[in-house]
């Protein structure tokens, strides 16, 4: 027996084209209507520079209450003003208002000339020299090192390589054992041939890696879009949509030797984990750390897996070590409002406690 055929209902159809003409003409009305995004406004200064890293130091409305200043390391895959995307949802505003002295790093954008950089230059003069700025600068012998994401597993090695110079580490999604499988970046990568990869392009394209980023969940790339017409009325809303997506796009390319390394010592052999890490002449041993560590996983996160960043407490000597778990994904520890009214004042308050 043959199945009913459904007729559409006609007037649905059209209303429902109709509806859809309305949104994209507000919405062509709304974003032709909309400035200049801005993005990063708080204020801050450059203090020191190294060929195309710049170290910057913001500026407090009020004296710091927490002397010892924190030194903050983001990825390079991605541009550091995701803390300070917009006045209500900073993430480094809010830890200034806990009474916190901010230095953050900005790798800038590699060209075709830094494609031979390796891990060693970023970690033993770039971080170091930044280090030793904020040393010098605040007269501090050691100082706080906060590492994000890939810069997490910068600082966790610099932390290993320099502990006389940091006082309190705290890494926020940063990957540290690599076996995991996860996330689907974790498992790409253990089968990338990253040797062909560098040696194809010497500077790895940013759109490379975003493209990679944005296939870990397309369907909800494709939503987002979707569900962004319900919103074009609201200016602000779009606004705050836009800022983040010249986010997602504003990635910069990645040196290719330092890439190859990240690649085949992290992902594919898990070094940090498994032991033998170099950084030039130098042995990693995780054993180094004995400075405070809070170490903050994002309990939904797709990028950085707990099971990646969770097993940093059993690998160091650190007798004051805590694990936080924040309930959100990777990009809500630093937009979201629970990361404005919880994380960072749990923060703030760690580093207070251990001030001297």
């Amino acid at each position: 027996m043959m199945s009913p055929v459904v007729v559409p209902d006609a007037k649905a159809a059209v209303m429902e084209s109709w509806e859809l003409s309305r949104k994209l003409v507000k919405c062509y009305e709304t974003l032709a209507s909309v400035g200049e995004i801005e993005v990063g406004t708080t204020p801050k200064d450059v203090v020191f520079q190294c060929d195309k890293i710049k170290l910057f130091h913001y500026k407090a409305a009020n004296a710091a209450t927490c002397k010892v200043p924190v030194l903050i390391a983001y990825a390079l895959v991605n541009r550091p003003y995701m803390l300070d995307l917009q006045p209500d949802r900073s993430f480094v505003n809010r830890l200034l208002q806990q009474g916190l002295d901010l230095y953050v790093i900005d790798w800038g954008y590699p060209t075709k000339a830094d494609k031979f950089l390796s891990l060693d230059d970023y970690l033993d003069i770039y971080v170091n020299d930044c280090v030793d700025f904020t040393r010098r600068s605040t007269k501090h012998d050691k100082i706080n090192l906060m590492g994000i994401c890939q810069g997490g597993t910068f600082s966790t090695i610099y932390a290993a390589l320099y502990p006389e110079k940091i006082r309190n580490l705290i890494t926020i999604v940063t990957p540290i054992d690599f076996s995991t499988n996860d996330g689907l970046l974790f498992r790409w990568s253990k089968n990338m041939n990253v040797d062909a990869l560098v040696d194809a392009y010497g500077l790895i394209p940013g759109d490379f890696l975003s493209v990679g980023y944005l296939m870990l969940r397309p369907f909800m790339k494709i939503g987002k879009y979707l569900d962004v017409l319900d919103t074009m009325a609201d200016r602000e809303k779009i606004e705050n949509f836009l800022r983040m997506e010249q986010w997602i796009v504003d990635s910069p390319a990645q040196a290719g030797e330092c890439y190859r390394q990240f690649v085949k010592d992290l992902y594919q052999k898990n070094l940090l984990v498994n032991g033998g890490m170099m950084v030039g002449e130098k042995v990693v041993d995780m054993k180094n750390i004995t400075m405070p560590l809070l170490n903050i996983y994002a309990s939904d996160d797709h990028i950085v897996p707990p099971s990646a960043t969770k097993p940093l407490n059993d690998l160091v000597n650190s007798a004051d070590k805590e694990l936080y778990a924040f309930k959100g994904g990777h990009i809500g520890v630093f937009v979201s409002s629970k990361s404005q009214n919880e994380l960072a004042p749990a923060v703030a308050a760690w580093l207070h406690k251990r001030a001297s």
